[in-house]
């Protein structure tokens, strides 16, 4: 679009969003100048945060695009679906070890083009999803957030809900980001919870958001100073640091303001040889929770402890102990909302493959997510391992003694990925029921090629499907059950075990997969307005774990199709503006924000403006 009708769209555009973003109580910013995006306009919304100094998140919106897109949607009846994806600056600090040769500024790479410098802005990306919109897969806007770099952007809530906040966790940074999200585009910036504000616990990891609005989140590593932490409602843990152990689950207001801080660990010493702490403990615990899902009618919750957490990024000083990534899940009371209580800790039974040299790869090792069951008359829960690769169920989160069972291997499914694999070390990720609670989708990174020995070929990527309503439906009576590794390679014993629905790979090489993923809750109705649906069509897809993990992926954010038979397929009308290759590529010279080059995707959702629903 050229020439002076061009010209005065975008004037009266540019006009338009400052309008809102008045509205919204954000300052209108100068143009940045030094981006590639020929019309941006620059919206600043700011707040002082529990230390006195402002925090802010800096819209930089893409004025011909959202003008392209509203036309379009405006003329054909629709309204518009965004992705919101929480991604990191990617620089020199991000380089792994046999990268070194290859930092900018070194002699293989004096220009610096491979990997950018010093640290710049993290941000959230706002992407358009709305099916048959001309700005499909294009990035509307680019939301920076300071002063705070280094946040390493992690997880935000699994799903999102009307009249949610986004609540957004930087693993390095501690801090917790909430975000205002009715008016997308632009976005504007709730609270920000600092470290001052949890001296217990550190290392945000998920959230879950509770009806009224406010939010559980994990915080996985152990108080903010070593030693001794009194917590909100007078409990008291010691612990051995920032990043260490023990973890919490921190309640968050809407604007972030800390409600409760309750411990992840119980008073009394857990298994010392399972529950490693460096530096050691007095009372030992693998309290360090990562995954966390609820069940507010049930008034239970759930998490399962991953590892703990700075012994994991230490490239190339590896874990001085396999026993370092947890094999526990804990079960909690939240009848009185603000004073979460542990009820059970869980250790998950090993497994029929296990060898007893290789204790990483245990099917028990590293519990990073879980994920609940949701209707009424249900109340099981999923774990899932990360160095296990293996898929566990309970059928009720509310008995005093949940008992815990392994009834899928992921080697059943990725067998079936392009390049096939096996489970050991496979690096699964996200798990989630589908809503109706027929179907449980899970994503794999994959396994680097020599990981298990010099003959070990690796395990490619992707997203599976399962079929679990016979084994939810059954209660307490399931049969299922995986005792031997024939079962573990072909899907367990047992006529209502897990079976697979569909597969897809992602990323063209061993460990080149996603880790996060999202199903798209949100439908269009004949009338142009959104509802919830409990059958999903869709999932987005996120090729990042964490880089100093030497696991850092292309950084790819991919849709996939779901079929009605379960099937699953990558959306490839869904292409890079940039590229217009399939999925968009957060490897870019520039964004809206400016030239700030490539970026690390870690998780997304799916979300569209409060007067968008019903």
């Amino acid at each position: 679009m050229g020439g002076p009708f061009a010209r005065s769209i975008r004037v009266r555009t540019a006009l338009g969003l400052a309008v809102l973003a008045a509205a919204a109580g954000v300052a209108v910013l100068p143009h940045p100048g030094d981006t590639a995006y020929a019309d941006v306009t620059p919206t600043r919304s700011t707040i002082t945060a529990a230390d006195g100094k402002d925090y802010w998140v800096q819209n930089h919106l893409v004025t011909d695009a959202i003008d392209t897109q509203q036309k379009a949607l405006a003329k054909d009846g629709k309204r518009p679906e965004y992705l919101i994806v929480w991604a990191g600056d990617e620089n020199a600090a991000d380089t792994v070890v046999p990268d070194v040769k290859n930092v900018p500024g070194s002699l293989s790479d004096p220009a610096g083009t491979a990997r950018d410098g010093a640290p710049g802005s993290d941000f959230l990306a706002v992407v358009d999803v709305t099916s048959g919109s001309p700005t499909y897969g294009t990035v509307l806007n680019t939301g920076t957030v300071g002063p705070l770099v280094e946040n390493e952007p992690h997880h935000m809530q699994y799903v999102w809900h009307k009249g949610e906040k986004i609540y957004a966790g930087g693993l390095y940074s501690a801090a917790t980001y909430v975000f205002d999200v009715s008016r997308l585009p632009s976005l504007q910036l709730s609270g920000v919870t600092l470290p001052v504000q949890t001296p217990c616990g550190s290392v945000p990891d998920a959230y879950w958001v509770l009806k009224d609005g406010t939010a559980y989140g994990t915080y996985m590593g152990g108080p903010v100073a070593p030693g001794p932490c009194r917590y909100t409602h007078g409990e008291v843990r010691t612990g051995n640091g920032f990043a260490g152990t023990p973890g919490e689950v921190v309640r968050l207001g809407q604007n972030g303001q800390v409600l409760s801080e309750s411990p992840a660990a119980v008073s009394t010493p857990e298994d010392s040889k399972l529950c490693v702490n460096t530096p050691s403990l007095q009372v030992p615990s693998c309290a360090n929770p990562h995954g966390i899902q609820v069940r507010e009618d049930l008034d239970a919750m759930v998490t399962s402890d991953y590892a703990e957490p700075r012994n994991i990024i230490l490239d190339p000083v590896k874990a001085p102990s396999p026993y370092l990534r947890r094999p526990t899940v804990r079960t909690w009371d939240i009848s009185d909302r603000n004073h979460p209580k542990v009820k059970s800790v869980s250790y998950l039974p090993i497994g029929p493959r296990a060898e007893p040299d290789t204790p990483l790869y245990w099917e028990n090792r590293a519990v990073m997510e879980t994920t609940v069951t949701n209707l009424p008359g249900h109340k099981g829960a999923f774990a899932q391992t990360m160095q296990g690769g293996a898929i566990f169920y309970t059928s009720d989160i509310t008995a005093e003694n949940p008992v815990w069972k392994e009834v899928f291997d992921d080697w059943a499914a990725v067998k079936l990925f392009e390049g096939g694999g096996s489970s050991p070390g496979d690096n699964g990720g996200w798990i989630q029921t589908s809503p109706d609670d027929k179907t449980l989708y899970h994503a794999v990174i994959g396994r680097k090629k020599g990981t298990l020995g010099p003959d070990d070929p690796g395990t490619t990527g992707g997203i599976y499907s399962l079929d679990i309503a016979k084994l939810v439906d059954a209660g307490d009576d399931y049969d299922c059950d995986i005792t031997t590794r024939d079962q573990a390679v072909n899907g367990g014993s047992g006529a209502d075990c897990p079976k697979v629905r569909g597969t897809v790979t992602i990323g063209d090489a061993p460990a080149g997969g996603p880790h996060w993923g999202a199903l798209d809750n949100l439908v269009a109705g004949e009338d142009g307005f959104y509802r919830e649906t409990d059958h999903p069509r869709r999932l987005a897809t996120s090729n990042y774990f964490v880089a100093r993990t030497s696991l850092d992926g292309d950084h790819r954010v991919c849709l996939v199709d779901i079929a009605r038979d379960g099937s699953l397929s990558v959306d490839r009308s869904f292409t890079d503006e940039v590229t217009g290759q399939p999925c968009v590529s957060f490897d870019r010279a520039d964004w809206p924000h400016g030239p700030a080059g490539h970026a690390k995707p870690h998780s997304m959702l799916f979300v569209v403006n409060d007067d968008d629903i019903k």
